[in-house]
């Protein structure tokens, strides 16, 4: 089960893939930033000076497209002030002292999920704050409240992790299988005539053996078997390689009755539902050819990537490129005191940077970005319609249909940075909708 395109890049995963996961716990100082979602960032509901426990809320949704965030820590909040984030931007951040304690709120789990209303279990994954930990970072609780809840087929579970080098999912669904299938079974509550996929890439057979055994008498629930491909795990390849169902850009997937959630975002849907805990922690992979111990660490949120970098012993050698995320779709970073968030999943760290080292040489027009992209669009027509402002000509050759993959950039022979023109044809095209 496939789609058409993509690209075979190096996966990179045995420096992580065997690492069992390791409990990191928090050093001295947290930060929080109020916008780690798609939406309205959260109001702050706490000040300078007040003590806090682990799993409080600090701040509330600022509307209902947005997520609260909670303290992963016992402490006081030290400050509220702007913080430089992942991707370069100041965002007002609450910063928290910790005090070594991990003092706790009191939870409210519930015994028995099955007697909880659709209401009900919406409400608790809301108060909660998960939103889509795959890197997204949509409210999940808007994905679960579609228009009509009635046509919704099948719930799809993101298990393909196919960005190379990340291995944070693969050792979820081998060390907590249980969490992400019961997760499934509370999102299934909400829609009575769907069916739960597990979607995971045939180059992780024992994950496809572990979910599908533990499935197998499950009436509603089966694991299908992808090719290992990226980009795999993009929503629109993914719907289409299990269900054969396509959308594009003006659509969601709820409009071909499809919900896609992210395997840690269904393991935080199971902690919310059933144990009655916020998103105060998430598994985070540390790795690249720089690193000395690369491994897989459960973070508790607000740790910086320095800290995390430190709990695998630091460079072996010192990187040309730092990313948050991996190489295909993540952001290069300059400087490691940067705060993890709800959608950070990796630290890579590349001891050569292959990219500012390749010359950029003249489109050959062999078609090789057209073959890769799957979105069947012409990458190489679109990137110069960019670099030349020719907006109406690139929304024309459907350039908006284009999901930032970046294979058409990975398979180029002349290293032109196609999906980079593109992405930045989209920001201004969106940027001048949003004046009008």
């Amino acid at each position: 089960m496939t789609f058409k395109g993509g690209v075979h890049p190096h996966d990179g995963k045995k420096l992580s893939k065997d690492k069992p996961i390791r409990e990191l716990l928090p050093k001295e100082e947290l930060v929080f930033p109020v916008s780690q979602h798609i939406g309205a960032p959260a109001t702050p509901v706490v000040a300078v000076g007040d003590t806090v426990l682990r799993g409080q809320k600090i701040a509330e949704a600022g509307g209902f497209v947005s997520s609260p965030v909670y303290s992963s820590v016992s402490g006081t909040v030290k400050a509220i002030q702007p913080r430089r984030s992942a991707v370069g931007d100041m965002v007002n951040s609450i910063i928290i002292t910790n005090d070594g304690e991990m003092k706790e709120v009191e939870y409210s789990p519930v015994e028995d999920v099955s007697t909880l209303s659709k209401e009900e279990i919406i409400g608790r994954v809301k108060e909660a704050g998960v939103v889509g930990m795959g890197g997204a970072g949509f409210p999940t609780h808007v994905k679960l409240s579609p228009k009509e809840p009635g046509k919704i087929d099948y719930i799809i579970a993101n298990c393909a992790e196919c960005e190379p080098y990340l291995t944070a999912d693969y050792r979820r669904m081998m060390e907590n299988p249980k969490e992400l299938i019961e997760g499934m079974r509370i999102v299934l509550q909400l829609f009575d005539h769907a069916e739960g996929i597990f979607g995971i890439e045939d180059n992780k057979p024992d994950c496809v053996g572990r979910i599908g055994a533990l499935v197998q008498n499950e009436p509603r629930m089966k694991v299908c078997a992808l090719k290992t491909k990226y980009p795999q795990g993009g929503e629109r390849q993914l719907i289409y390689a299990t269900t054969k169902r396509e959308i594009n850009s003006t659509m969601l997937p709820a409009d071909v009755g499809c919900i896609v959630d992210n395997v840690e975002t269904l393991i935080s849907i199971y902690k919310a539902v059933k144990l009655g805990k916020p998103v105060m922690n998430r598994i985070f992979t540390v790795t690249g050819d720089a690193v000395s111990s690369p491994g897989n660490f459960d973070i508790c949120l607000g740790m910086s990537y320095a800290e995390v970098l430190e709990a695998a012993n630091g460079f072996r050698a010192q990187p040309q490129k730092i990313i948050s995320g991996g190489p295909m779709m993540g952001f290069s970073m300059f400087g490691l005191d940067i705060p993890t968030t709800k959608t950070s999943s990796a630290l890579l760290c590349l001891a050569r940077d292959d990219v500012a080292a390749s010359e950029t040489t003249a489109c050959i027009n062999c078609g090789r970005c057209v073959g890769a992209c799957p979105e069947q669009i012409i990458p190489t027509r679109l990137a110069k319609m960019a670099d030349h402002g020719e907006s109406e000509a690139f929304e024309k050759w459907n350039g908006m249909e284009c999901i930032e993959c970046g294979s058409c950039s990975y398979i180029c022979p002349a290293k032109i940075p196609l999906a980079q023109s593109i992405r930045t044809m989209k920001k201004q095209i969106l940027a001048a909708r949003r004046k009008k």
